[in-house]
């Protein structure tokens, strides 16, 4: 059975296709700058990339051409071999604890929830109204960033505000990352034969944190919006709310400047003048460059602090996991987070953890807690969500 996975944002559009339940990728690839001029695409297929460059006016274009790209690479013969469409919708509010099937309700509601997510769920939307146009036979389902936090406890995800501000306006911690995580809790599953407790680490230029016990989410790092919690590549995670009005008095900047100053200028980026990927980050450290070592002690710090909590709130862990773009692939930073945490005898072992983008146990046989990187896989996640709702 042929499943598509996608990723719509606001110019951009990325797809997996796979063969379920076998799991295989048959063809992926990512449409960019859809719709403001220069775009392009580029298809991934038999291990081979591709990039072309064709302007798209709209998403609903860049499907048609996606579309053509599965059958002249006979990836398909007819539309009707794709049984369904999974699509990543970042905000479900408490309304949506899993995966739905998309009917007109689920378009109403998460446009509603736009106000909670406006860079994302109109984008999300848009992806999901051309799939719906050009392959109009196929199952669209909708799966949440947010919904694998639904099982949190409310004093985990309440905020000490007033409480009318939860009851009126939805004010509360909702999380992201949740495909990845609930990745990292089924693949940790199947490793250790069980549900245990476990810290996952999705550490990438966005960042989050998940404590997972028995299998849900009973805490994570983000909140309201994503840039809660960890120091990121360029968003602030958590500061004190009254350094945004001192800030607007001294640079007479408004309240929306300030906000994209802590998302879009601030993390990596803000401390380091540099950059806010950690490779460029890691390259100032080996020239010496003092800021750059100031941001990656600031961000390690907080990750490790992190840690520590979710340790103490499930009275010990089983695993931490690092995945996503850092975790995966930086081997310094690793090392520097768990030499932080000897207190709790969690050691590292140096040769075990020289890998990059591999799964793999990192932690020395000594240690009170194994260590593993393990490659996220928010698309399979997608797939198999979608490959289950046609099973029904």
């Amino acid at each position: 059975m042929k499943i598509l996975a996608v990723n719509a944002g606001s110019s951009s559009l990325k797809f997996q296709m796979y063969e379920m339940p076998e799991e295989t990728v048959l063809i992926s690839g990512t449409f960019e700058r859809i719709g403001i001029g220069g775009s392009f695409y580029t298809i991934k297929i038999n291990g081979e990339k591709t990039k072309k460059e064709k302007e798209f006016k709209s998403h609903s274009e860049a499907v048609a051409t996606l579309i053509d790209e599965l059958i002249s690479n006979k990836v398909i013969a007819s539309l009707d071999e794709i049984k369904g469409v999974g699509h990543r919708l970042v905000h479900g509010g408490e309304k949506y604890a899993q995966s739905v099937i998309i009917n007109d309700d689920v378009i109403k509601t998460v446009d509603e929830l736009s106000e909670l997510a406006p860079l994302h769920n109109p984008a999300n939307l848009i992806g999901v109204r051309a799939f719906m146009e050009k392959v109009p036979n196929a199952l669209e389902v909708g799966c949440f960033d947010t919904a694998f936090h639904q099982t949190m406890d409310e004093k985990e995800y309440l905020y000490p505000v007033p409480y009318e501000w939860y009851t009126k306006y939805g004010v509360r911690k909702y999380g992201f990352h949740g495909m990845s995580h609930n990745y990292i809790a089924s693949r940790m599953k199947e490793i250790l034969g069980g549900d245990y407790r476990i810290i996952s680490c999705h550490i990438g230029n966005g960042a989050s944190l998940c404590a997972i016990k028995d299998g849900k989410s009973i805490d994570t790092s983000m909140g309201f919006t994503p840039n809660a919690g960890l120091m990121m590549g360029s968003r602030s995670g958590d500061i004190d709310a009254t350094l945004i009005p001192f800030i607007m008095n001294k640079t007479g900047e408004s309240l929306d400047e300030v906000i994209n100053d802590l998302n879009k200028k601030s993390g990596y980026l803000g401390v380091s003048g540099i950059s806010s990927d950690s490779r460029d980050i890691e390259a100032a450290i080996e020239e010496g460059n003092e800021k750059a070592i100031l941001a990656q002690k600031m961000y390690v710090e907080r990750i490790v602090n992190y840690i520590a909590e979710y340790y103490l709130e499930m009275n010990g862990a089983d695993a931490i996991v690092f995945t996503a773009g850092v975790g995966e692939n930086s081997i310094s930073t690793r090392k520097a987070i768990i030499d932080s945490l000897s207190s709790l005898n969690i050691f590292l072992d140096d040769e075990r953890n020289n890998v990059r983008g591999k799964e793999q146990l990192i932690s020395s046989d000594n240690s009170s807690v194994k260590v593993y990187v393990i490659p996220t896989d928010e698309e399979v996640m997608i797939a198999r969500d979608t490959y289950n709702f046609i099973n029904e």
